[in-house]
């Protein structure tokens, strides 16, 4: 079995992340979802195996979010099972309806904070390793004039988190989050690489970047006679400002499939 060995530093902060990063949206969401193909829920054994797959392989990080329905409940429930040393990435700032399936979204420092306190209450932890801004797509106007930023770096100040950083959507929130966080997570493979520019200013200014929808959310067309994830891997890792690649599989045969080819990717 291939095992991811390297581990990449985020900023300055001492946490430490294996390069693919095991997203959770499918243990706690099936609604509203973008994904090609319909699934099933997992049961708490199946996520468990998963979890031991993903850790015995090389990875260390879990991505979550209060917007993946029950995923940070289930993580705080079944991850006592699995005890191991995970660097958990959580988000705030986008909040999901299991009744309705929609999402709603709020960035005043006061929703901020008690997403993050519901966050160390669900996931069973007394600090929270990483978390990220969820932008709904205005990132410039989230970080200038509502100061999501700022309040993660107070809470960083306070004890309560390690790392901080935005899942953005534009160059310009991309940018402005290197510039006041640890992190930017950004959209980037073959067929879309707009975001480029964020990427090479993490390199320049040594910040983490994660790596959102490395393979379209499954929707990235497959030709004939070619691998569709190892060549988004060999053009994804050739980026040496990516800390980590968030894949979403509750597939163990695909998990096994990606390892595999991410470690191909990083040894050339």
């Amino acid at each position: 079995m291939a095992y991811l060995e390297q581990k990449n530093p985020i900023a300055e902060t001492g946490i430490q992340v294996s390069p693919l990063g095991l997203g959770t949206v499918k243990i706690g969401r099936d609604k509203a979802v973008k994904y090609p193909d319909g699934f099933q829920i997992p049961e708490d054994d199946q996520v468990i195996t998963l979890l031991e797959q993903a850790w015995e392989s090389g990875i260390n990080l879990i991505d979550t979010a209060p917007a993946y329905g029950r995923s940070e409940q289930r993580l705080g429930q079944l991850l006592k099972k699995v005890r191991r040393e995970w660097i958990i990435a959580t988000k705030a700032g986008e909040y999901f309806d299991a009744v309705s399936g929609e999402s709603h979204y709020d960035f005043t420092p006061e929703s901020l904070i008690k997403s993050i306190e519901h966050s160390l209450k669900t996931l069973q932890r007394d600090e929270l390793d990483i978390v990220l801004i969820h932008s709904d797509g205005n990132d410039e106007h989230i970080i200038r004039h509502l100061g999501a930023l700022e309040v993660l770096a107070d809470l960083k100040q306070r004890g309560w988190i390690r790392a901080s950083g935005m899942s953005t959507k534009t160059v310009t929130g991309g940018m402005l989050a290197l510039e006041q966080s640890d992190i930017a997570m950004v959209m980037h493979n073959l067929q879309y690489q707009e975001e480029q520019a964020v990427i090479e200013q993490a390199a320049k200014l040594n910040k983490g970047i994660f790596i959102k929808k490395a393979l379209g959310s499954g929707h990235l067309a497959k030709q004939a006679g070619t691998d569709t994830v190892q060549d988004n891997f060999d053009f994804i890792f050739n980026e040496p400002a990516v800390s980590s690649v968030i894949i979403g599989t509750i597939n163990p045969t695909h998990l096994h499939d990606n390892i595999n080819k991410a470690v191909k990717a990083l040894a050339q």
